[in-house]
């Protein structure tokens, strides 16, 4: 080979060479660079993507406390569950896990099956829900397929294990296990709630969990309310049955201790279960106790007469001509049933004279009654303890025309809730002091209980016009339209009510409220008692012949219950021994009614058996038990008679014979002018 081509190649050969070195530095530097960008400048930001595509943190919903009634009876608790979740960009064939994830759960719909494919396909996402609080038993199956993708996230579901018991009061969650939607759910959630914890989870590059770190949550706290459950499966089981005899479309029932607040028992018709709420129409979710607005009709006289005898317009002797039964201002008339002639002060509200009250709140006059319209209560919410609770209507007095004043006086243009007439009624019963209504009786964390301290709110009437008041509301259950709320043994002092409901703009000729409220016994009142219903469509109307048997089943069962003694006639005194152990329900009854206990006088002797009468079933078993004695119950209901007597010498390992019955009577003929 010449030289000049030996040269040539030998400079080919070396440019060549510096081209691939020149290339090859420049990629090492692009690689260097890019190094640099990644390691230096994007530091952060990758080890925040490595993270988040090795690890997953999954939030942990803290147990919510539980909801006990006033003797410590669970009425809410939260029970194991298991929600199935997915991680979205880790899996490549959302159809296939779907019918995989169908098949361990055994009870997919086309609808539910279609859902998770729809979840799977969001590739975007690093989290979704499959199946909210599963089973146990359906986790574990899903779990055994080992599906990359798939994870277990624990997470409680609550449950009320007596279904509809008390529904309205409790509420319910959503979807959402921490976010209540109603009743003590709701406006209790950031006290029942708790503080949630965390789950870290690493997951390798199929998916698969390897590694995981909890940080527990921490339990929410106990409500414990002034509920008691026997009392709320009383007053329920009685409406539900008023409610049917009387084809109505609903009711109410309240049941309040009117010395200290505190609401024993809140109960409404139609109900639900808040185990499944979805499967009710919404309109059965609402409290009618504290949202319902209704004019009250006769009932309210009870505010026209205590602001008249208050402000010294009228005595209850005093006399009013109601003449024809009928009184006149300008088109409206309005008339009583029945022509009554003269009737007393007393007597207008014995015998229900609208023409009587309409006189009483024209002598009385717009502010004043207005004052006292405001003094008990209405027009304002009560209580604190329960959402959605509604001020009622009530217009400025300064505006009221004469036709609103004679409306008003005899209870109508005014909208109430069920609550506050209780609450009202309870300041009578109580001597005039307005108490805030609670059913909150105290919280409890650990160890700690923190009760709730009654709050009055201010004096409605002083004590002479309650007393006046209340000898009058005896007459209307002794003489009057609430006959048929008569209770042997006892005094009760109370008042009907039956009101046209507007329907379609106009006052309806065939529905009503019909409401009556009481106090028993009335002189050392241990229950208020409230029962309204909505339109009875069984051939009675009037609140006497309505609502006052349902109340006189309902305070029969509760005095026996709290084993209050009779006020008219007591029977002579039970001797037991000392280490006997009281019968009543502890702290049912308020101290300040004491005095209405049954008389004890404790002698030495043999042990004898325990008095069990008025106590539900399995608390009287349970006494018994707790003697060496065996309970054979008969029947349902209240325990009405024993064998042996109470009294008897104890010989343990002695059978008890039990006789349990609903205390109640059948419906009474209907009663006029009510």
């Amino acid at each position: 080979m010449s030289e000049p081509a030996s040269r040539t190649w030998q400079m080919t050969v070396r440019d060549r060479v510096l081209i691939a070195a020149i290339l090859f530095a420049v990629w090492a530097l692009a690689i260097q660079a890019r190094l640099v960008w990644l390691q230096v400048y994007q530091h952060d930001a990758m080890l925040s993507e490595a993270a988040t595509q090795k690890n997953r943190t999954l939030a942990l919903d803290p147990r919510r406390g539980d909801i006990v009634d006033r003797r410590g009876r669970t009425l809410a608790t939260s029970v194991d569950a298991v929600s199935i979740c997915a991680i979205p960009n880790k899996i490549d064939q959302p159809a296939l896990v779907a019918d995989a994830v169908c098949r361990g759960l055994g009870d997919c719909t086309a609808q539910e099956r279609d859902s998770f494919v729809r979840r799977l396909t969001q590739n975007e996402r690093s989290f979704a829900f499959l199946r909210r609080q599963a089973t146990m038993e359906e986790s574990a199956r899903v779990a055994a397929l080992n599906i990359p993708g798939i994870l277990m996230k624990p997470e409680p579901r609550r449950y009320y294990p007596n279904r509809e018991l008390a529904a309205h009061v409790l509420g319910y969650l959503g979807t959402d296990y921490n976010r209540g939607l109603a009743g003590i759910e709701q406006s209790y959630n950031s006290k029942i709630s708790g503080k949630p914890g965390k789950i870290l989870v690493e997951i390798d590059r199929r998916g698969l969990a390897f590694s995981r770190v909890e940080k527990p949550p921490v339990q929410g706290d106990t409500i414990e309310l002034t509920i008691d459950a026997n009392l709320q499966h009383i007053a329920e089981r009685e409406l539900a049955q008023g409610v049917a005899e009387n084809r109505a479309a609903g009711g109410s029932v309240i049941i309040m201790d009117p010395r200290t607040g505190e609401i024993l028992s809140m109960a409404n018709c139609p109900t639900f279960n808040p185990n499944e709420y979805q499967e009710y129409p919404d309109e059965q979710w609402m409290n009618r106790a504290v949202q319902g607005i209704y004019e009250p009709g006769s009932t309210f006289k009870i505010v026209t007469a205590s602001a008249a005898m208050e402000e010294h317009v009228f005595t209850p002797t005093d006399l009013f001509d109601v003449g024809a039964g009928q009184i006149r201002f300008g088109p409206r008339v309005v008339e009583d049933t029945h022509r009554y002639g003269v009737l007393s002060f007393t007597d207008v509200l014995v015998k229900s004279s609208n023409v009587g009250a309409i006189k009483i709140g024209l002598g009385v006059g717009a502010e004043r009654l207005g004052r006292y319209v405001r003094r008990f209560g209405f027009g304002e919410r009560l209580s604190v303890d329960l959402p959605g609770e509604t001020p009622g209507m009530l217009s400025d007095p300064g505006q009221w025309s004469q036709s609103t004043l004679v409306s008003v006086s005899m209870g109508y243009e005014i909208g109430v809730t069920p609550l506050q007439m209780a609450t009202a009624v309870s300041s009578v019963a109580n001597g005039g002091v307005l108490v805030q209504p609670r059913i909150v009786r105290a919280l409890r964390r650990g160890d700690t209980r923190t009760e709730v301290v009654p709050l009055e709110l201010r004096r409605s009437i002083n004590r002479e016009t309650a007393a006046e008041l209340v000898t009058i509301m005896e007459q209307v259950v002794e003489r009057g339209t609430a006959t048929a709320a008569k209770i042997p043994g006892h005094t009760v002092a109370g008042k009907t009510g039956t009101a046209s409901k507007i329907v379609g703009g106009r006052y309806s000729k065939t529905d009503y409220h019909s409401s009556f409220v009481g106090f028993v016994p009335s002189r050392q009142p241990a229950f208020t008692i409230l029962v309204v219903i909505d339109s009875p469509h069984a051939g009675k109307i009037y609140g006497g012949a309505v609502a006052a048997p349902i109340f006189r089943r309902i305070a029969e069962a509760a005095l026996r219950y709290a084993q209050v003694a009779p006020t008219l006639n007591p029977a002579p005194p039970v001797l037991v021994r000392a280490s006997a152990e009281a019968s009543a329900p502890a702290g049912l009854i308020h101290t300040a009614t004491s005095a209405i206990a049954p008389q004890v006088d404790v002698v030495s002797g043999p042990p004898t058996v325990p008095d069990v009468r008025g106590l539900g079933a399995r608390e009287a078993a349970r006494r018994l038990a707790r003697l060496g004695l065996f309970a054979r119950p008969t029947g349902d209901g209240i325990v009405i008679d024993q064998d042996p007597a109470a009294g008897t010498p104890l010989a343990p390992g002695r059978a008890c014979r039990l006789w349990l019955d609903r205390v109640g009577l059948p419906l009474p003929p209907s009663l006029p002018n009510q």
